[in-house]
Parts: C-alpha cells; structure tokens; sequence
C-alpha cells in the first residue's frame, strides 16, 4: 500500500467519523478506579488533575502523572489501581467513536497518553464538557461532541501519536479500500464503472456496492462524482484553466460537467468561480 492511497484512505475515512459521549464526571473517589482486567466496549478518556497510581493496558503498564491527558481504547484489557492514601482527582468520560464499521481506535493499541501544554485550559475544556453532558439540549450536544473532538486531538497531537491513522489501514478490509481509492483518484479524468473498481478487489459488483457504502458511506459511483466535484471546485477556485479544461480533467463533456456541477452545488461553474476569488 502507498503512502497516497494510504492517505487518502484516512481522510476519506475521517469524514464519516461518529463520535458520542455516553457519561462523563469529575471524582476523586478511591474505590471507583481501581479495577482488574477488565476489557470495555467503550473508550474512557483521562485528565488527571492530582494524586498517584498506575494503569495497564494488554499487559504494559504506565504511571499517569498529574497533568496528563490519556485515551484508553475500548476493548483492550484493562487494570488500574490508585492510592488509596493519595488518590487520582480525575475528569473523565466514556465515549464512543467510530469511523463507518470501524472502531477509532483499535483494542490491540497500547495507552495513548500526553502532557498537556495548558493544563488550567484542558481542565476548564473537560469541566465545561462535563456540565454540557447534563444538559440535553441540541446545542449542548454539539458542544459535548466538540469538546470531545478537541481533547482527542489534543491527546494524539501532544503524544506525538503522528502515525495513530496507520491502524486504521492494518486490516485487509481498509487495504483494500486503500486501492480502490487510490486507483479512482488516478482516474478521475477517465470513465469508470463499479465492474472496474469491484475488480480492482476481486469481488462481483453486486456484492462490491453495499461493500464500499458499508465503509465509505456511499455507493461507489456517488464517491467517484463526489471526488470529480471535489478536483473541479479546487480547479476552479486554484487555477485559470478553462472550464471546459476542466471538464476534461474529471472526465466528463462540458455540458453533462456543467450540468452535474450545478446539481451538486446550487451554482454553475463560472458562478462557483466568481464567488471564491
């Protein structure tokens, strides 16, 4: 698999990720932490805010400090034990997160774990989460959401987790995927049919659709629309290229390209142009 396709496969992926906060608290509480192998469907995610303790994820074990930040993935195998002299003041929550089928992070991970550069920011972050959960409203929901989004984040960039997404392409499922997708943005310029790309897998169209919808999130002649769509708008907002140079370039005559461009997004290509410079 290159590193093209892989990429691809990532961000494409990372469009159709769900993520919901299923409880989320502040405590201090001494018996509540300390638990043996366990292996939840969820993941939990950590600020430690003071005390001491330890935690072993699939048999590696770690010794989370105040101030530090940490994701612990579902379906790993969990132990975690406090002080009960000087137990962890922790913000935490359950969530879960999933990109199509597929679990964000995978149970054969290790911890993911960071210091945070402004732990007074990452505490008020977490609180703030913490009471938006209460609340049911549907703005409170996107904020809970957002602040989820935004302390993962945090976490993997501050761990120098630089190669998290390589997980995701680890299974014959995503590299296959990752072939596909690296194959239809070579071709963008050229037809293409679903018996071509389900060739491309070795699987018979009418089971290579629901396949590629089940993943990606739809039929594989929409994505290849999508991602044409997707060329000419950066083509036309980037570039001075004709707009029929650009038809050409997302393999369609100029008028079925105007036509579809305008179905897509409301406007005609010159209008689309015109809009963005």
């Amino acid at each position: 698999m290159n590193m093209i396709a892989n990429g691809n496969l990532t961000g494409r992926l990372l469009h159709n990720l769900t993520v919901t906060v299923t409880h989320a608290q502040l405590t201090s509480r001494y018996p509540g932490w300390n638990r043996t192998n366990e292996t939840p469907a969820f993941n939990r995610l950590y600020y430690i805010d003071s005390g001491e303790g330890k935690v072993i994820i699939n048999g590696v074990a770690y010794y989370p400090r105040p101030g530090q930040l940490m994701i612990m993935p579902a379906g790993s195998t969990q132990t975690t034990d406090t002080s009960r002299d000087d137990p962890y003041t922790r913000y935490y929550c359950h969530f879960d997160a999933q990109i199509g089928e597929w679990p964000l992070f995978h149970s054969a991970n290790k911890l993911y774990i960071c210091d945070v550069p402004d732990p007074e920011a990452t505490r008020t972050m977490f609180a703030e989460m913490i009471e938006w959960f209460q609340d049911t409203g549907f703005l409170a929901t996107l904020r809970t959401q957002a602040a989820l989004l935004t302390l993962l984040s945090l976490c993997l960039e501050s761990g120098g987790y630089s190669n998290f997404l390589d997980d995701l392409t680890h299974t014959s499922d995503q590299g296959k995927l990752a072939n596909v997708l690296g194959y239809i943005d070579q071709r963008l310029m050229r037809p293409l049919t679903v018996e071509e790309l389900a060739e491309r897998v070795h699987l018979h169209p009418n089971y290579f659709i629901p396949y590629f919808k089940k993943f990606i999130g739809v039929p594989p002649m929409q994505y290849v629309q999508l991602k044409r769509m997707e060329l000419a708008k950066r083509q036309l907002s980037y570039t001075d290229f004709s707009i029929s140079s650009i038809a050409e370039q997302v393999g369609m005559e100029l008028a079925h390209f105007s036509k579809v461009f305008k179905k897509s997004t409301g406007v005609s290509p010159s209008a689309y142009r015109s809009s963005t410079r």
